[in-house]
């Protein structure tokens, strides 16, 4: 069994929830890592590959009002978090080259084999799909199911995005399902039993570290809060 943490964080805005899981990804106190959200507030999260005049376009569309709003370091569309269970997984990722497909394969197969385990039947979507891009119309993650997303009743429940930090690949992932916060304990559980699963864990709780949480703060002030990061595009 490979060592591993839960890494409990104290209630976050959407600029320390990114900069939280960066600084993890630099100072790694274990091999594997996850962490659930602790949302201070609502929140928007966008793909790093996004333009910004789209992004607010697409808000204003939506009716939306939220005001903290940041690019991710990841990849994919807009996620509002209002009311969803967000996670990150941190794991090694040896070299420089990884193929994104077979990581997603391989961490939503597992969810969703441990879901079944426990009698809910979700689906994993297997079709070719337009992956996001900087001009899509179509910007918000969960009205638009991309390969390899979980879906409940053809709905999307479940998505993620990827960046490899060295030698790491972090993963952060958003659950809609209308109980992800009211039954998180559930849901939870199930991530934590199947990726554990998966890659043969042993799971022990921990607090961030001193020094994960003292560069987390430095990154979300000079980084996600800032123009220079939200506006690159």
């Amino acid at each position: 069994m490979k060592k591993a943490l839960i890494i409990e964080t104290p209630p976050l805005d959407v600029y320390g929830q990114m900069a939280a899981d960066e600084a993890l990804c630099e100072t790694m106190p274990a091999p594997f890592l996850l962490r659930f959200y602790n949302w201070k507030e609502p929140g928007v999260t966008f793909g790093y590959s996004q333009r910004r005049k789209a992004v607010a376009e697409a808000m204003a569309a939506a009716g939306c009002a939220i005001k903290a709003v940041t690019r991710r370091p990841t990849g994919g569309g807009i996620v509002f978090h209002e009311t969803d269970l967000t996670f990150s997984f941190i794991f090694p990722s040896p070299g420089a080259y990884f193929e994104p497909g077979k990581t997603y394969d391989r961490l939503h197969r597992a969810i969703t084999a441990e879901y079944s385990r426990q009698g809910i039947g979700f689906d994993l979507l297997s079709e070719k799909t337009k992956d996001y891009a900087v001009n899509d119309p179509v910007m918000s993650c969960f009205a638009k199911p991309v390969n390899m997303d979980i879906l409940y009743n053809g709905k999307k429940v479940l998505g993620g995005a990827l960046r490899k930090f060295g030698g790491h690949m972090l993963y952060q992932a958003s659950f809609q399902a209308p109980d992800a916060r009211s039954n998180s304990a559930l849901h939870r559980n199930a991530v934590i039993k199947a990726l554990g699963g998966e890659f043969g864990l042993e799971w022990e709780a921990a607090g961030i570290q001193e020094e994960a949480r003292s560069k987390a703060v430095t990154i979300a002030e000079t980084k996600y809060r800032t123009p220079e990061w939200n506006e690159r595009i």
